[in-house]
């Protein structure tokens, strides 16, 4: 990429590269761009030492930040792609009930209901999506919800999820060889429950489209439905208050709302010197107040705002506390450990809790209720159908010992 095309030429450049699926391209433009960054902070530094401040460096070096952040997005959009595949062991198989998707599609056109539909109905008139289908919208999910990428999923089929914890307690002692040995205490165990709450979307189509044998129902309200989860799940898995909806992580954190929530406790809070910025060293107490055993698969999450201030820190010797990915199928580094942009969470801003770091893998867990419903209305929005779609879904620290979060001083 030319260093003197525009973040707006930039983004039209890489969302062509992302669809053609040249990732190794991108990454070639990506480590070029980062070297021109890092000259460029160089001579902005000389400037500074100077006390002069050149407007044409300036706005170079704004200009090559904003094509890193856009190159380094299109890597992190091919990764999800390559998640989501690996999560669903491949892609879609084998058709499990033609018969059945073959009805459910039907209905979807004319609304026609045959025997081999009525085994998907419900009391309410919902039919059950084809399980093709339903892997439609976890595929889709998965590529745009960053913690569905990081933390650990699991699908039950009843109205909720209890995890049983170990809250130790057992007892020993040292005794000699002939000593008497009495009974020791025993450990004791307590008990979260995750209840999934409903989240749902209700695109609207006419009738004269669904007629049209062209359009391809199944990905059109995929892509309609994956917009309004993805949309509501996002914000859940973060800050949600776990009333109707997931319960996020950041609701954990000592002070939250769901600090007390789980029996091993809240997750720690460390507390930054400044109101909107971070040093190398408040991010390596990050690093060190995870145990060593969780820090194998741990991360950085921030969002992209923060990244951008993340990206321009540098050690000591000058060198860079960021690095960008090198490889496909890999993300950006902050010193040396993953980073995962997640929209969600708050900006670096006085109060706010910008920065978390962690094995979420460990330390968060998504619930999914087996099963997408359906429901054909073609009645409330005349000349539309509508097709109310919803999903149950939940989510909660299992083990906040594993998760850290940075947060900004107090104005």
């Amino acid at each position: 990429m030319s260093k003197h095309m525009t973040p707006a030429k930039a983004r039209g450049i890489i969302a062509v590269r992302a669809e053609t699926g040249d990732v190794a391209k991108i990454l070639a433009n990506l480590q070029k761009d980062w070297q021109s960054f890092k000259d460029t902070q160089a001579e902005k530094d000389k400037e500074v030492s100077a006390k002069f401040d050149d407007v044409v460096t300036t706005e170079k070096f704004a200009r090559i930040d904003a094509s890193v952040g856009e190159l380094q997005s299109a890597v992190d959009q091919a990764n999800a792609q390559l998640a989501a595949i690996a999560m669903q062991g491949g892609g879609a198989g084998q058709v499990v009930d033609a018969e059945y998707s073959q009805a459910f599609l039907a209905n979807f056109r004319k609304g026609d209901i045959n025997a081999a539909l009525n085994k998907g109905a419900d009391d309410e008139g919902g039919y059950l999506a084809p399980v093709e289908w339903d892997r439609t919208i976890t595929d889709k999910l998965v590529e745009v919800s960053p913690m569905r990428q990081i933390a650990s999923v699991q699908r039950i089929s009843k109205a909720g999820f209890t995890k049983l914890f170990n809250l130790r307690g057992t007892g020993s002692g040292w005794v000699g060889e002939e000593a008497a040995r009495g009974e020791t205490a025993t450990p004791t165990f307590g008990t979260m429950t995750i209840t999934p709450g409903e989240i749902y979307a209700n695109p609207g189509a006419t009738q004269g489209m669904l007629d049209d044998a062209e359009v391809d129902l199944e990905a059109w309200i995929a892509g309609e439905v994956e917009t309004e989860f993805a949309k509501q799940e996002g914000a859940a898995f973060v800050a949600g208050d776990g009333t109707n909806k997931p319960a996020g992580f950041l609701s954990f954190a000592t002070g939250g709302a769901n600090a007390a929530a789980n029996p091993l406790g809240a997750i720690e809070v460390l507390d930054a010197a400044s109101t909107t910025a971070v040093t190398e060293d408040e991010l390596l107490d990050l690093i060190y107040a995870v145990p060593s055993a969780y820090t194998s698969e741990s991360r950085f999450t921030m969002n992209r705002t923060s990244m951008g201030k993340i990206r321009k820190l540098r050690d000591a010797d000058g060198r860079q506390l960021w690095q960008p990915s090198s490889v496909a199928g890999q993300p950006s580094t902050l010193l040396a450990y993953p980073l995962t942009e997640m929209a969600d969470m708050p900006d670096m801003a006085a109060g706010a809790m910008g920065i978390a770091f962690g094995n979420f893998r460990r330390g968060y867990l998504i619930v999914d209720r087996a099963g997408v419903r359906v429901l054909r209305d073609p009645f409330t929005a005349k000349p539309k159908v509508l097709f109310y779609t919803t999903k149950r879904v939940g989510g909660a620290v299992t083990d906040p010992t594993g998760i850290k979060v940075l947060k900004q001083a107090a104005a």
